[in-house]
């Protein structure tokens, strides 16, 4: 199964922004099988935050391969413990979906059109995270359920 994530706002290449959280999100995302791809979708700052949330909705559903399962992190969504986030990859993977694709939206969270998208609205728990630390969490978490998955000690738990 390909996974995608497809995230609102950049690492910002070639600056010191980010470098941390890219090297978090790059120490995971290495390591799935087939390699995680990233699709980062450009914030438009000078929108009205409705006009903006719409426009990144569109973005991000427009990366969505065709008949990809869709997981769209919100705060609102619901929490897994990684042995349940497996379950569910895996269910996918053995039900023949050939692409699972993360949607992570911007600061002001997702347009309604794209949590009615999703197979699964998932949250990392109630607290906050910085956009860019949460691609490294979720990819840790990718990694986590494939280990679970395929019986390798990563997962202790």
């Amino acid at each position: 199964m390909r996974i995608l994530m497809a995230a609102v706002g950049r690492f910002g290449r070639g600056r010191v922004r980010g470098a941390h959280e890219r090297a978090l999100f790059d120490r995971y995302a290495r390591r799935i099988s087939p390699p995680l791809v990233l699709k980062e979708v450009t914030e438009v700052h000078a929108l009205p935050p409705g006009e903006r949330k719409k426009r990144e909705a569109k973005r991000l559903l427009a990366a969505v391969p065709e008949g990809a399962a869709v997981v769209v992190l919100d705060e609102g969504g619901r929490t897994l413990t990684s042995a349940a986030f497996a379950r569910r990859i895996g269910g996918w993977r053995d039900s023949g979906v050939g692409n699972l694709a993360f949607l992570i939206g911007g600061t002001d969270g997702l347009d309604e059109s794209v949590i009615g998208r999703a197979d699964l609205v998932l949250s990392l728990g109630s607290m906050t995270w910085p956009h860019l630390l949460v691609r490294g969490m979720l990819a840790e978490q990718i990694y986590r359920a494939q280990t679970i998955l395929s019986g390798h000690p990563y997962h202790r738990g």
